[in-house]
């Protein structure tokens, strides 16, 4: 009886086996669609979060850099500007040294007595009475008096007239 006992038993047990199986698998897939669900919720709330630090880490790079961004810029304009400064002044030593040899070359010109002629008598005046006028090594002439020294020199002359130009030329030595 023990055998037939045990049969009838599963028989009466089955429906309400089938009832904790079905009851166990709903509860299974309760459970397992929450999981999903909260491993969605999970995953969103993370990529939030790896986006937030990864626009807070963007903008801490973008302030961290700042300081040396600015330093570069500063660097770069005085680089710049001194640039500009050098090929100024080369340009004005060049316009120096061609009002130079322009002057110097007036040595060599048919009226260059009668330029230090005119040169003696305006710096003898200029310096005064007992004035020594010389003629300078490089062209022109010195007058030296006890009250002044007026120099005419064709060296001097030539400073002069790119000095005279004034405004047009002053950008190439103004930083």
């Amino acid at each position: 009886m023990t055998g037939t006992a045990s049969g009838a038993q599963t028989a009466a047990l089955g429906p309400v086996h089938a009832q904790l199986v079905r009851v166990a698998q709903a509860e299974a897939d309760r459970i397992l669609t929450e999981a999903l669900v909260q491993a969605a919720a999970m995953l969103r709330q993370a990529r939030r979060e790896a986006q937030e630090a990864v626009r807070q880490a963007r903008v801490q790079g973008l302030a961290d850099i700042a300081p040396a961004a600015a330093a570069e810029r500063r660097q770069g304009r005085e680089q710049a500007r001194l640039i500009v400064f050098g090929a100024r002044r080369q340009a004005l030593e060049e316009l120096r040294a061609g009002a130079l040899a322009a002057a110097g070359g007036l040595r060599d010109e048919p009226g260059y007595e009668q330029l230090v002629a005119r040169l003696t008598a305006m710096a003898g005046r200029a310096a005064g009475p007992g004035a020594i006028v010389t003629v300078h090594p490089a062209g022109g002439v010195v007058a030296r008096s006890r009250q002044a020294l007026v120099d005419c020199s064709l060296p001097r002359l030539a400073d002069l007239a790119v000095d005279a130009l004034g405004d047009r030329v002053r950008v190439l030595w103004t930083p």
